[in-house]
């Protein structure tokens, strides 16, 4: 993902919200200090079917895709469910907000994890990053990408997992443990849902792809602004 392109995304984002910028830019900023370079080349999924696994409900019922996939990329609290059932995870993409402790368990096995600044989850940054395996960390931000921490496009965990495997090549994207319209959520996270569910829609349209787990709703995802 170019950031240029994704920009006006992220602009319209921060609108909503009411999220300041800086925000986002101090914590990156955090970030690069406690981190160094990571090798993409540890990724080989160019061509592979890559599921992107949610901490959606459904995920109970869906193991069996996630361990028919080529790799496994775990959306926060996914990366437990998948391990409790004895499926690897290729890569864990999180917020800090949930499972800090999986995540520095994954990093000490040598299993990638993108872990994302933002402004408010500075202090979970400070506290976990130098408790992580530093070679196993995959820096990212949501802000104008800086030295080593990366943006490769997305809001939500989950989301942000589905534009890493397009950015690394994946030839098909299986989606596991979405739930769009979970009842449970709070009124902020299904906001954020919505946006998820948009930026999905945004990545299909990219790559020519129609994604099983979007079926029925894409008619109605306001995608203006985003082709």
């Amino acid at each position: 993902m170019n950031y240029e392109t994704w920009r006006p995304i992220y602009r319209r984002i921060l609108d909503d919200f009411g999220y300041d910028p800086a925000g986002d830019e101090r914590a990156r900023d955090v970030l690069a200090d406690l981190t160094g370079p990571f090798d993409l080349n540890r990724f080989d999924w160019a061509g592979s079917r890559v599921a992107i696994a949610g901490a959606g409900p459904s995920l109970a019922d869906e193991l069996d895709r996630a361990r028919s996939a080529d790799a496994v990329v775990a959306a926060s609290t996914a990366a437990d469910a998948l391990l409790d059932a004895g499926i690897a995870v290729d890569c864990m993409v999180t917020d800090l907000d949930k499972n800090p402790e999986t995540a520095r368990e994954l990093t000490e096995r040598g299993t990638p994890v993108a872990a994302h600044a933002h402004g408010d989850n500075v202090p979970a940054v400070r506290e976990w990053i130098p408790r992580f395996d530093a070679e196993a960390v995959l820096p990212t931000t949501q802000a104008e990408p800086l030295r080593h921490v990366r943006n490769f496009g997305g809001f939500t965990d989950g989301d942000r997992a589905a534009f890493l495997a397009d950015h690394l090549g994946a030839a098909e994207l299986a989606f596991v443990g979405w739930d769009f319209d979970d009842p449970a959520v709070g009124p902020e996270k299904a906001r954020k849902l919505r946006w998820a569910e948009r930026l999905l829609r945004w990545l299909e349209i990219r790559r020519d792809e129609e994604f099983a787990v979007l079926d029925g709703r894409r008619e109605a995802i306001d995608t203006t602004g985003f082709v």
